[in-house]
């Protein structure tokens, strides 16, 4: 896949499209000429941003959804490539209030359930549903979002970790599967606050001093997801900025 050239007639899918990595990569991959299709729990602010896109120039469409519910997941695949055609790139990243760390001695099977519910079976399914079609094009890229705590252990957070170590095993099996094939494979693994997400805007508004924190532009981690995804030289770019220095 060019780099360089315009994909007039692509569709990426942003599972969990929220106003940090969710928005900038939909703005970076819609430069490019790429269809935009926006999955989250809450209709409002989908909407608010496939408008903040259409000002733009770029064509987007909303789709509200739990993707907590495997079940539906071939549904709202099929809702999607019905409105803006086959999906050729799937960004996989959602975060909610209600998924968080858990210290390891305190987790048990009704803690881990939600948790691999949302960052494990889900983008399993998901990848289960599209693969099929992008193996018969020859062609499709499939990157899942992740936390550090999936690579280095962190006390006092984990629940979270272990599902996305689990998820990302997946991907790099998944991405030797496939390279053969056409498909693309890959994670971006994220060790910072992002600028502009609600993580980020819970943080400060709560009055946490940030400055015991990295935060990264979710700007920069578009592009890493765009290199991912044309230049495919990689299985997982890790975004894990320094710690502020006090």
């Amino acid at each position: 896949m060019s780099t360089t050239s315009k994909t007039k007639s692509r569709t990426i899918a942003i599972f969990g499209a929220g106003t940090g990595l969710g928005a900038s990569v939909a703005a970076r991959f819609g430069r490019e000429g790429y269809r935009v299709a926006l999955v989250a729990r809450r209709a409002g602010p989908l909407e608010e941003r496939v408008a903040e896109l259409s000002r733009a120039g770029i064509e987007a469409a909303a789709f509200p959804a739990d993707l907590t519910n495997r079940a539906s997941i071939p549904a709202l695949i099929r809702s999607i490539e019905d409105k803006l055609g086959a999906i050729d790139v799937v960004l996989y990243a959602p975060v909610t209030p209600e998924v968080g760390f858990v210290p390891a001695v305190q987790l048990d099977a009704a803690k881990l359930e939600p948790l691999a519910a949302l960052l494990t079976f889900a983008p399993i399914e998901l990848a289960h549903a599209l693969l099929p079609g992008m193996i018969a094009r020859g062609d499709g890229a499939i990157v899942i979002g992740g936390g550090l705590s999936a690579i280095h252990t962190m006390p006092g957070m984990s629940g979270v970790g272990p599902v996305m170590a689990a998820t990302r095993n997946y991907v790099f099996t998944l991405n030797a599967e496939l390279k053969d094939k056409g498909v693309y494979a890959g994670a971006i693994t994220i060790g910072a606050l992002i600028e502009r997400s609600a993580g980020h805007r819970a943080m400060t508004s709560g009055g946490t001093p940030l400055d015991s924190f990295p935060v990264v532009n979710p700007d920069d981690l578009a592009e890493e997801v765009w290199s991912l995804v044309t230049k495919r030289d990689r299985v997982e770019a890790i975004v894990a900025p320094p710690m502020p220095s006090k």
